[in-house]
């Protein structure tokens, strides 16, 4: 576990030496939508996982400073092999990814061996490095409709994800039991209370929710996809079905629109917060950048092996890789 902060940060302007430290260590802060609005803000970019990590790879930056948890910050290292990547807090991990231990994931794998393994990104390095292609929660429908029917598949970790997807293109890809804990806590009953109360409200849901929440949705897409769409829908209100802090950008954006977090299995549970986002702090980001730990570290074979799946899953994304190529790696 990661040590709990003992020093007496009380006396310092934590905005301020953040940024007097992001000039020294020429570092890149990026905040994904589920962080606090206090991180967002100071950010140099916003976004989901695999865009921030994409972009920071583009910079000249020394260090990336990623807050979010630690896949997210694997895949940063996995894109910049050669920049210092630092994690706030290292306990913050992803329900998703515990769900799916690497030596189980093999097994799994070594007892279907004519299925491919199309792997979702919120995995770690070495389940990555086991799977053919990795997708985002944006990409996976593109990916998945460049595969021939007759090719077996299987999905993982998250099982209500691969479930849209099976519903959605008609498949039976092979399920691993993993799911999202913020959005298995969303409540069907609560929802449909919430939809009375604003009649006309669309709702709009990521694919990691389960299908009685899917079910109910105007929209389902990844949470750049959920962020655009309250950008265009027409009407004033939009019931969202996602982890809350994504709600910060769009009232930035949309200050004239009203955004409702949908709610939790009593209606006013702070169950559909992140946990592990929520540890990383303004505190510990400075701690990061002051001491540049606590710093993702990866063996440069496994890197290489995860960044193959990586690279399928972009060629797929842009369409350049054909049907014929797409075997188990």
């Amino acid at each position: 576990m990661t040590a709990p902060i003992r020093e007496n940060l009380s006396g310092l302007d934590l905005r301020a030496e953040i940024e007097r430290l992001r000039k020294e260590r020429n570092a890149v802060i990026l905040a994904h939508y589920y962080q606090k609005p206090e991180i967002q803000d100071l950010a140099d970019f916003v976004g989901d996982s695999l865009e921030l990590s994409r972009k920071a790879a583009d910079t000249d930056a020394d260090v990336i400073a990623f807050c979010g948890v630690k896949f997210m910050a694997e895949t940063a290292k996995i894109l910049s092999p050669q920049k210092t990547v630092i994690l706030p807090d290292m306990d913050a991990g992803c329900s998703l990814e515990d769900s799916c231990p690497p030596e189980q994931f093999k097994r799994f794998r070594e007892a279907h061996p004519d299925h491919i393994a199309l792997t979702y990104i919120n995995c770690s390095a070495a389940v990555k490095a086991l799977s053919d292609i990795i997708v985002t929660s944006s990409s996976a429908e593109t990916i998945i409709s460049q595969i021939p029917e007759s090719q077996k598949i299987i999905f993982g970790p998250d099982r209500h994800l691969g479930g849209y997807l099976n519903r959605k293109f008609g498949r039976e890809m092979l399920l691993w039991p993993g799911v999202c804990i913020v959005h298995e806590a969303f409540s069907e009953t609560e929802l449909l209370k919430l939809k009375a109360q604003h009649p006309g409200a669309p709702v709009a849901a990521h694919p990691e929710c389960p299908p009685h929440i899917v079910d109910h949705a105007d929209y389902v897409g990844s949470t750049s996809g959920i962020l655009q769409f309250a950008k265009s829908f027409p009407g004033d209100t939009l019931i969202v079905a996602t982890e809350p802090h994504i709600i910060h950008q769009m009232e930035l954006a949309l200050p004239e629109k009203t955004f409702i977090g949908a709610p939790g299995a009593d209606g006013n549970c702070n169950c559909n917060i992140c946990p592990y986002m929520a540890l990383n702090t303004m505190e510990k980001l400075y701690l990061a950048l002051r001491d540049l730990k606590p710093q993702i570290e990866m063996e440069e074979g496994l890197r290489l092996a995860t960044r193959k799946s990586l690279d399928r899953m972009l060629e797929m994304a842009s369409g350049t890789v054909g049907k014929g190529d797409l075997g188990r790696a």
